[in-house]
Order: structure tokens, then sequence, then C-alpha cells
């Protein structure tokens, strides 16, 4: 009986080539520049927020503190995010359902470059769209909510007479956050399992029952990641709320339609940083770290909420 040969010993590692080298120590720089960079910008805002964040309140725009400065623009941040996301969301999830389950495949692409040509559209274009065409547009609308709905708070009136009002800036932050939802949920649905959809339409399932059982659940973290991405997008805007905004900034209110709005934080520090000296500058700056904050607070939950849904499978529901 012949003796069994020997093998040599393979080597444990793989000789690593100078080129994956290369490109490992490049990844790694490129994510410790982007650490370092946030890290920068956080530094920047706090140094140069702090004289605003010390100083007696009566040295500050208005004369009563940061806070009471502060809190009205992160209202208006927020509602007007908000009601774009309730706004833009069902119409991003149907446009994307549609192009990927749909249309036929000369529609579906042709639907998406059209509509990721809308990310490419400056928000200057977007707001004076807003200011000469949606607000005179809407303004009879606005006056019939007025009379017919005023008991509702978010209508109540008086309807502003230009029809520039944040619920104009919000459709407008809708319109603008619309490609961004709608193209990360179409790759989202693609995704789905072909198996998972064969198996439903199997037993029976119309189609809408197999993206409702099927698609939807798969892609459910995708669309809540995609739609936190176009909030960040909508809180940090500027130019398109700060034309149809100026000059109509007031306090808290819920009063979409009036003619006195809360502002946001960018818009305002586009509008008043030109003529801003001194302790105003710093005052500013303090917003913008409010709404950095604010950014990296929903980029955070957003990422939070994929990462408990990373390893969700269809076929588990």
């Amino acid at each position: 009986m012949a003796a069994p040969v020997a093998t040599p010993a393979r080597s444990t590692g793989a000789r690593r080539r100078p080129g994956d080298t290369a490109f490992s120590g490049a990844a790694a720089g490129s994510a410790v520049l982007i650490l370092v960079v946030l890290a920068g910008v956080a530094l920047f805002l706090l140094v140069q927020a702090f004289p605003a964040i010390t100083a007696d309140p009566a040295d500050l725009p208005g004369g009563e503190g940061l806070a009471v400065y502060v809190v009205p623009l992160l209202f208006g941040t927020i509602l007007a995010s908000l009601v774009a996301l309730v706004v833009a969301t069902p119409f991003a999830v149907g446009i994307a359902l549609f192009t990927s389950h749909y249309a036929p495949r000369r529609l579906s692409q042709a639907l998406g470059y059209v509509v990721d040509l809308l990310a490419a559209v400056p928000s200057i274009v977007y707001g004076l769209w807003g200011v000469f065409v949606l607000a005179p547009t809407l303004q009879p609308a606005y006056a019939w909510l007025a009379e017919n709905v005023g008991w509702v708070p978010f209508f109540a009136g008086p309807a502003s007479a230009t029809g520039r009002t944040i619920l104009t800036a919000s459709l407008v932050l809708a319109v603008m956050i619309l490609p961004i939802i709608t193209a990360l949920s179409r790759e989202v649905f693609l995704q789905t399992p072909r198996l998972h959809e064969e198996a439903a339409l199997a037993l029976g399932a119309t189609r809408w029952e197999m993206i409702r059982y099927a698609v939807i659940p798969y892609g459910r973290s995708g669309i809540i990641s995609a739609s936190m991405l176009g909030l960040g997008r909508a809180l940090g805007e500027t130019m398109a709320v700060a034309l149809v905004l100026s000059g109509s900034a007031v306090g808290i209110t819920f009063n979409l339609i009036s003619s006195g709005n809360p502002t946001t934080i960018a818009a305002n520090i586009a509008l008043q940083f030109p003529e801003a000296t001194g302790l105003g500058v710093n005052t500013l700056i303090a917003t913008g770290l409010v709404l950095f904050v604010v950014t990296f607070a929903v980029n955070f939950a957003a990422r939070a909420v994929v990462n408990r849904r990373k390893d969700f499978s269809g076929a588990a529901g």
C-alpha cells in the first residue's frame, strides 16, 4: 500500500499586491478625511457661536436671548420640512413602484431619467417658480380654505393675497426632495428577490398583493432611509425658501396660508447675513449650529433604523 504523499502547507495569508495596499490606504484615508472635515465644521460652529451663547440677552437681535431668537426659526424649519415630507413621500413611493413594477421598460427608463433630472435643477430656479407660478396659482385655493375650512388651525387665515406662504414653500421643498426619495426607493424595490415575487404570484396573489406583501415590506427600511435623506435636504434648503418667504417672518404659528409665516434657519441666515455685523454674525452662526445638530440627529436616526433592519428578509415578514 503506497504511503500518502505529503502536500506542502499552504500559506494562511494571501500576499497583498501593491495596488490592494494603495487602494485600502486611500479608502481608509477618505473615511478619516470625512470625519476630520465633519469635526472641523462642528468646531468652527462652536467657536463662532460661543460669543452669542455667552452674551447678554439684551445684546442679541431681538433683545430677548438666543433661545427666544432660535426657537421660532427652528419651528419654521421643522414645520416646512415635515409638510414637504408628508406631501412628497407618497408620490415618490408611488412613482418608484410604477417605474419598477408597472411601467413598460422604455417608459420606466424615460420616466426615471426625467425624475433624476429634477434633482439637477438649481434651487434658485425652484424658488423663482414658487414665487411667480406656484404662489399665484395657489392663492385662490388658500382663500377658499380660509373661508370654508378656517376652523382648522392650519387654514385659519386670513389668506395671503400673494400666495407666498409657508405652505407654498413646503410644496416647493416637496418637489425638490421628490427625486431623491423616488430614486432611492426605486433602487430598493428593484432589489427585492425575484423568488419572493414569483412565490407570491404563484400562490394566487394579484400584482398589488405581491407588492404589498413582498416588495414593500422588503423595502421598508430603504423607504425610511430615503425619506430621512429627503428630510435632511429639506431642512437645509436655503434659496428657494428665502425667495418664497422673504419679508414675511413672524413667530410660532401653525397657520399655513396667511401672509405672516415662520421662516427657516437657513433662509434667515441667507437673508440676514449680508447686513449682520459683530454679535449678529455670531448669532446667525449659532442658529447654523442648531441646524447642524438637527440635521445630524435626523441622519443618525435614519442610520439607526436601517441598521436595525439590515438583516431583514422579505420571506421572514
